[in-house]
């Protein structure tokens, strides 16, 4: 029952937030047409050849009518053809989601792994150095947006050292295949990694210190240390795995946040994943391109915290049994 309650939740949540990301681009200034063909090719068109354009990106519908086609077209698995590309958005979605993928995915679990285990350790050495120090660090380092720190890594690994590649996901023409291929590819995917990954360490790793200096004082560790087992046991065994149960929710709120983050990341270092292809829609208005986009952000964010919900209470029953 509670899970049926929760899947019509999230399927109103993804018409309503759908029907937002259609309507939302259509209301940005400038005209759809001289966005695709400029300026100047838009005066040299005649009337007639405007009135065509117009008809053929359904540009002469209404809103209400362009979104209807559009959700009847969704829910056939038509996402539209790009202006801009001259191709089906689903062709182009899947060259770049690959990118995107990797760099969301790697930074995630890299992110969350790191944050727990450091907030692990700050948390059971509380008010030593090695506590302070990580705390005033990447308290710190969380004021600083993704792309302000993918741009510092850019000057430092990428200008100035000149050890890292400064753009793009693998080296062009090179022909690499095999390792050198792989090689290539982690190389190009290092700042951009880097710089997810240190703007998302800190929120998971202050709330696993936090829950960890209260899990700490709980009477299943005491009994623990009375029964003489080891502090890497206790540590990790018994407080750090009651100190994940937050930060597995905050995880599925997290991801939504990176998967919006890595848009901006992916300008700054010219990758080739949906923050390339989100940047050249806006541009030139190619509404097909943008709504595909917009579309692959909101089903992974609702699918990662549908799977959150559902996996809560196994990690934690006393919630199945709360409702």
């Amino acid at each position: 029952m509670r899970r049926g309650v929760m899947l019509s939740n999230y399927l109103i949540a993804f018409l309503i937030i759908i029907s937002l990301n259609f309507m939302l681009p259509r209301l940005m200034p400038g005209d759809p047409l001289q966005a695709i063909f400029g300026e100047e090719a838009l005066i040299a068109m005649t009337p007639e050849l405007k009135a065509q354009l117009n008809e053929r990106f359904a540009l002469d519908q209404t809103m209400g009518e362009q979104l209807i086609s559009y959700l009847l077209n969704l829910f056939r698995g038509d996402l539209g053809y790009s202006y801009y590309y001259n191709a089906p958005v689903t062709e182009i979605l899947m060259g770049a989601l690959p990118w995107t993928l990797l760099l969301v995915g790697s930074a995630l679990v890299l992110s969350t792994v790191l944050g727990v285990v450091l907030g692990i350790e700050s948390g059971w050495r509380r008010g030593g150095a090695g506590d302070r120090t990580l705390l005033v660090g990447l308290t710190m380092l969380n004021g600083f947006p993704d792309f302000f720190l993918g741009m510092l890594l850019l000057l430092v690994f990428g200008v100035t050292l000149n050890v890292l590649p400064l753009s793009g996901a693998v080296t062009p023409y090179a022909g690499l295949t095999g390792w050198a291929l792989v090689v290539d590819v982690l190389r190009h995917l290092a700042l951009p990694l880097g710089a997810l990954t240190l703007a998302g360490v800190t929120g998971s790793y202050l709330l696993t210190r936090n829950t960890m200096l209260g899990v700490l004082r709980a009477p299943f560790v005491l009994l623990a240390r009375a029964k003489g087992l080891s502090p890497g046991v206790i540590r990790y065994r018994h407080a750090g795995r009651n100190s994940m149960l937050p930060v597995v929710t905050r995880t599925g709120v997290r991801a939504g946040r990176m998967a919006t983050g890595v848009l901006f990341v992916e300008m700054v270092f010219a990758y080739p994943g949906l923050g390339h292809l989100v940047n050249t829609a806006l541009s030139t208005r190619d509404y097909p391109v943008l709504h595909g986009v917009f579309l692959i952000v909101t089903v992974s964010v609702l699918l990662i915290n549908f799977l959150t919900d559902l996996l809560y209470p196994r990690l934690d029953p006393r919630v199945a049994h709360a409702h």
